[in-house]
């Protein structure tokens, strides 16, 4: 990505989320779209549905990431994919065992 226009302090997103995953999107310079995301990643994806699209800042603040981490992603890689968040240990206990109820 040597384009001039991606080197300043803003970059205009267009975020997708995934259909086959909860919490998991993918977000993308808007004037690329998914041109450069690999198509092994958006096999797994699923078909990008388009969630939003807004301007980046490095001070720009997001639910679970670094603005700036997002946005060197997609200057080095083309895309920066966000997974869902982690389960705590305690929760994923309660799909290992059935519960049962008690009155």
């Amino acid at each position: 990505m040597t384009d001039d226009r991606m080197r300043g302090d803003k970059l205009l997103c267009e975020i997708f989320k995934s259909p086959a995953k909860e919490e998991m999107y993918l977000y993308v310079d808007k004037r690329q779209g998914l041109a450069e995301v690999p198509e092994a990643l958006l096999e797994h994806f699923g078909k990008p549905i388009s969630a939003m699209t807004l301007i980046l800042t490095p001070e720009k603040r997001l639910g679970r990431a670094q603005a700036g981490d997002v946005m060197a992603a997609i200057r080095e890689k083309g895309y920066y994919l966000q997974m869902p968040p982690a389960k705590e240990e305690y929760l994923l206990d309660l799909y290992r065992v059935p519960t049962e109820a008690r009155y």
